[in-house]
């Protein structure tokens, strides 16, 4: 016999899942702090409820991946319809960078996170002023830059990017990154992380005097005094009269190029006086709490197919907007649910599969079940055929029948004999 369809699990919005609403919330919460097997050992403690570690493996993935359609119908519809954006924070901070996690088979992968939070008023320590940013909100995803960029408007959307103050987009220069902020904010003041120029520098300090010596650090110290208070016009044309005195040390024309090509993004007392940040800080504590705190564990390899709706889920638990989404993973879980048991029912009846489950499926990356041709009913008797001629069958059974050799009578109370569970 099948499984019914009870009335009451559709207006309680009850899934096929065999855990209560929260039981089920709470697992793939834990799944997404701890790695599963941690997650089922909590859910047991907290609500006495024991699952396996593969269960609270599928719940999790199954909540992430429901979250990642939902965000991609909604960068659909923002894209369809153009609604206006809410107003965004007085000054925000606008960040992206990459971190690397381990594949099953020993490969690595490159997950792009996006990092936006509004700047704070500037503060005194330890002898200058520093800008810091709060209210974090973060985008991650395993995408070529161009996908990546397009998928993320559901974050800049939501945050009020195109209707913020002041941009202050801090980056580590790469090419892709100045596409991403071409695409959501060209107006953005574009910011090269200081402590990536002072590694640049850092580097061509090493290969002129060696990495322990004195004159190293004397010098780095003074090139980054220099480069925060007054700019980068001078420090680059001093840059370039070492270059033409060490033509054959490699790193050091290459990282005179590099910081000449970044000119425009390096007038750090400029950004100071505007209270903007020079570091990107914010976006260094972001690729490691969210990205590499979950997926780079000891041990961890992941199938490519399950990194981004962990990451889907890491970046709602990290900013602290579960409440906020879990209601849109439910209800896109429950879509989904709605869609197997009508084609379930389809399948019952001998036809296809449904649009709307195939369509779900589709979106969840599944290929839909293909219900199989029912068996053509038995042919009915010929009008032309007389009744009396058809063959008669008994409705007792035959002598050799097996139910006529089973266990009656007395034999029903003998002893049970034990056996094994394997």
């Amino acid at each position: 016999m099948g499984k019914a369809f009870f009335p009451l699990d559709e207006e309680l919005q009850l899934g096929t899942e065999r855990l209560t609403p929260h039981a089920h919330e709470c697992l793939v919460r834990f799944g997404s702090w701890a790695p599963f097997e941690k997650a089922a050992a909590e859910l047991a403690f907290s609500l006495r409820v024991r699952v396996s570690e593969p269960t609270a493996r599928r719940y999790a993935q199954a909540a992430g991946a429901a979250y990642v359609s939902w965000q991609t119908e909604e960068v659909e519809r923002l894209e369809g319809e153009t609604p206006e954006a809410p107003a965004g924070p007085e000054k925000m901070f606008f960040s992206v960078d990459g971190a690397f996690i381990p594949l099953v088979g020993g490969e690595w992968t490159e997950v792009k996170t996006l990092t936006l939070g509004e700047i704070a008023a500037p503060v005194r320590e330890r002898g200058e002023w520093v800008v810091h940013s709060q209210q974090h909100s973060y985008f991650s995803r395993v995408a070529e830059a161009t996908q990546f960029r397009r998928l993320a408007l559901v974050e800049t959307h939501r945050r009020g990017v195109e209707r913020a103050g002041k941009i202050a987009a801090v980056t580590d220069g790469a090419e892709w990154e100045q596409g991403f902020i071409d695409f959501h904010c060209p107006q953005a003041v574009r910011i090269l992380d200081f402590p990536h120029a002072a590694e640049y520098l850092s580097q061509i300090g090493q290969a002129l005097w060696g990495p322990e010596s004195e004159r190293t650090k004397t010098w780095l110290e003074e090139q980054l005094q220099r480069l925060k208070q007054e700019g980068p016009a001078e420090l680059l044309a001093d840059l370039q009269h070492l270059r033409s005195q060490h033509p054959r040390i490699e790193i050091v024309p290459k990282n005179v190029a590099y910081l000449e090509k970044r000119e425009e993004h390096m007038h750090y007392p400029d950004y100071q006086a505007a209270g903007l940040p020079i570091g990107s800080g914010a976006m260094e504590s972001g690729n490691k709490v969210v990205v590499e705190a979950r997926l780079k564990g000891a041990g961890m390899h992941w199938a490519p197919q399950n990194v981004n709706p962990m990451l889907a889920l890491r970046n709602i638990l990290c900013c602290d907007r579960w409440e906020e989404a879990w209601p849109q993973i439910k209800a896109s879980l429950h879509q989904a649910d709605q869609a197997r048991k009508q084609d379930r029912w389809a399948h019952r009846q001998g036809s296809g599969p449904t649009a709307t489950a195939a369509a779900v499926a589709s979106a969840q990356g599944v290929e839909p079940p293909v219900s199989k041709a029912s068996s053509p009913p038995a042919a009915a008797p010929s009008v032309e055929q007389d009744p009396s001629e058809l063959p008669t069958r008994s409705k007792r059974p035959a002598a050799n029948h097996p139910w006529r050799r089973s266990p009656i009578g007395r034999a029903k109370y003998a002893p049970s004999t034990p056996f094994s569970k394997n």
